[in-house]
C-alpha cells in the first residue's frame, strides 16, 4: 500500500505502483485541475509539486509518490487567490487555459526557490512548459508581478 498526502490530506493507494501519479490525481482523487498533455513529461501541463519540487505527474509512478506530500493546483489555493493566480488573471495570461495549471505550479516552485527572479531565471525555470497559445511574455510578466518585481 502506498501512503501519501495530497493537498494536506492523508491518502492511500493500493493499485499498480507503476500507475502515473497524474491518473491517480485525476481518476482516483478526482482533482482534475492537473491536465494530461503529452504523456511524456515534455509539455508541463501535468506539473504538480512533490515535496515542494515541480514534477511531471504523467511520468511519475505512484511508487515514487510514496510517503511524499503532493500539491496540485487545487491545493495551491482553493479560493484562487494565490499571488500567481491573481497575477495570471490580472495579466490576462490564459487563452485556451489548458496549460495554465501546469504553468502556475511550475512558477510557484520557481518563486519558492527564487522569490525575486529575473528574466533569465524565469525563462530557464519555465522552459519545459509549453503554451500553445504563445502567451510566454504575459506568463513572465505575471510571475514578476506575483514576485513583486518590476517588469
Amino acid at each position: 500500500m502506498i501512503q501519501l498526502k495530497v493537498n494536506g490530506t492523508a491518502r492511500q493507494f493500493e493499485g499498480d505502483p507503476d500507475m502515473p501519479l497524474l491518473w491517480y490525481l485525476r481518476d482516483v482523487v478526482e482533482l482534475t485541475g492537473t491536465k494530461f498533455g503529452c504523456g511524456a513529461g515534455l509539455c508541463g501541463a501535468c506539473t504538480v509539486h512533490v515535496d515542494g519540487r515541480a514534477v511531471r505527474s504523467c511520468v511519475t509512478p505512484m511508487k515514487n509518490a510514496a510517503a511524499k506530500n503532493i500539491l496540485t493546483i487545487e491545493g495551491l489555493s482553493a479560493a484562487g487567490d494565490h499571488p500567481l493566480q491573481r497575477a495570471w488573471k490580472e495579466m490576462n495570461v490564459p487563452q485556451c487555459g489548458y496549460c495554465q495549471s501546469g504553468q502556475i505550479m511550475q512558477a510557484a516552485a520557481l518563486l519558492k526557490d527564487r522569490p525575486k527572479p529575473g528574466d533569465r531565471e524565469i525563462d530557464q525555470a519555465m522552459q519545459g512548459n509549453i503554451c500553445r497559445c504563445g502567451t510566454y511574455q504575459r506568463i513572465r510578466a505575471a510571475i514578476k508581478q506575483a514576485a513583486g518585481v518590476k517588469a
